[in-house]
């Protein structure tokens, strides 16, 4: 429910820095986390506890191709709990050419494997 005509206007677009439509970040954003899930955190999520450190370095346009990668920045215990934990990701977002697009900090309070 974004009506900036930078996002949905081709011919006001034309207009910008840009020459053409953009992606919305928080688009952009959603996508990149979205494509990480199935190979990071896929039933082993509790909860979301934030981001941090977002920025979009380039613009997305209309027709590009998105791919994610994700580093583990950071993991501890819980002090509450002894079967979770809350880990720190990275996600990035790089386009066709491997430009970083969208990146972010996320914290997440995570099950843990059980003890062996």
């Amino acid at each position: 429910m974004n009506p900036q005509p930078l996002h949905l206007d081709e011919e006001f677009a034309r207009g910008s820095e840009f020459g053409q439509r953009i992606v919305n970040s928080l688009f952009t954003l959603g996508l990149v986390i979205g494509m990480t899930v199935g190979e990071t955190t896929l039933g082993t999520t509790i909860a979301n506890l934030g981001m941090t450190d977002v920025r979009f370095p380039k613009p997305v346009f209309h027709g590009d191709t998105i791919r994610a990668r994700t580093v583990v920045k950071s993991k501890r215990m819980s002090k509450s709990r002894g079967d979770a934990g809350i880990v720190e990701f990275e996600h990035q977002g790089l386009n066709q050419r491997g430009e970083v697009v969208a990146i972010c900090r996320r914290q997440a309070f995570m099950k843990c494997r059980p003890a062996a």
